[in-house]
């Protein structure tokens, strides 16, 4: 292992405490706008259950971005991940649900450039149709969930102390199973460009299981993001919650589990075999939003509703948010780049 990696490694580090604070809470974002869950409650869940995916399911959509580009030296990934995390941090801090996962793709297209590597367009196009394709696949999953449901409801009305209790426990189950399904999909985001350069020994745990390099990368990066959620996720909690349009207990969790489940098929290898076995369509293994889910399934309850209750200026300023955070990053890592190799002396590629 290189002197200083652990060093290098904090860049990675700090996009997962960016990726807490941001993209994380989202699952459990519609939860705390409602009242339903208490923010320290969520917060919990959200992080055990966001490193118990990281750890168990997170190869697949590292695999994807290291084809879009595989950074191979640990100057060139910590400028990435360090890049990527300054531009999630700035639209952080204005208080809007952007996405890790287009913050570290335009940092790796930044790279590319900077080291005159061709970016495979294949790729590309897959995981930018990847993020046009999840808000609009949550929405489509949020419709008719909210909308059966809603006339089960109406059929058999439960009591109003019953169906409080049931909402709280259906949102906690639902948040749990998308913070597990985040971890999986974005740990990709957080140390995906240091599984090439970085080296750990394996550690063997008898009798249960043996941690790779990649998954104590892996842990590295949940514990990461964990801290994130803890320290400073309200905002955009607040914004996904509350701002962008007001919802009720029931379309709180109808929220959550379309975003939970659209997270979990660009993330599991194992849906994916099940259907390449039976000869169905798959989606591709990459790293998506958990912020445009959570989003795309909002917009669709609020289209089933009515569009009065949706704020389209705060969508707006939202979808802003999507375009211009992998343009930032992507300049950023470019210009990170420049200086670590010309200043500095570091071996960018």
């Amino acid at each position: 292992m290189e002197p200083f990696t652990l060093l290098f490694l904090t860049s990675g580090l700090l996009l997962g405490w960016a990726l807490g604070a941001n993209d994380a809470a989202n699952v459990f974002g519609t939860a705390v706008g409602t009242h339903m869950v208490r923010w320290i409650t969520a917060a919990t869940i959200c992080s055990v259950f966001v490193i118990i995916g990281a750890v168990y399911s997170g190869a697949g959509t590292t695999e994807t971005l290291g084809k879009l580009g595989a950074i191979s030296t640990l100057a060139a990934a910590f400028m990435a991940a360090l890049a990527a995390a300054i531009a999630v941090y700035a639209m952080t801090r204005a208080g809007l649900p952007v996405s890790t996962s287009q913050a570290i793709v335009g940092s790796i297209v930044g790279w590319n450039v900077f080291s005159g590597i061709t970016t495979d367009v294949s790729i590309l196009t897959k995981i930018v149709g990847a993020w046009v394709l999840c808000p609009v696949l949550a929405g489509l999953i949020a419709i008719p969930t909210y909308k059966y449901l809603t006339a089960v409801l109406r059929q058999k009305p439960i009591h109003l102390l019953r169906a409080d209790a049931y909402t709280r426990l259906g949102l906690i189950v639902a948040g749990a199973f998308g913070a597990y399904s985040l971890g999986a999909n974005n740990i990709a985001n957080v140390v995906g460009v240091f599984v090439p350069a970085v080296q750990f020994g394996a550690i063997d745990i008898p009798g249960l299981m043996t941690f790779s390099s990649a998954q104590q990368l892996f842990l590295l990066g949940g514990m990461a993001i964990a801290l994130g959620v803890f320290s400073y996720s309200r905002p955009v909690m607040m914004t996904v919650g509350r701002e962008l349009g007001r919802l009720s207990p029931l379309a709180a969790w109808v929220a959550v589990v379309s975003h939970s489940i659209v997270l979990f098929a660009f993330a599991s290898q194992g849906l994916e075999a099940w259907l390449m076995a039976r000869g169905l369509p798959t989606l591709p293994l990459v790293p998506v939003s958990s912020s445009q889910a959570v989003v795309g399934a909002v917009v669709g309850i609020a289209i089933l509703q009515g569009t009065a209750g949706l704020r389209w200026s705060v969508l707006g300023k939202i979808i802003l948010g999507w375009i211009a955070t992998p343009i930032l990053s992507g300049i950023i890592c470019f210009v990170g780049l420049f200086f670590l190799q010309n200043v500095f002396g570091q071996t960018i590629s």
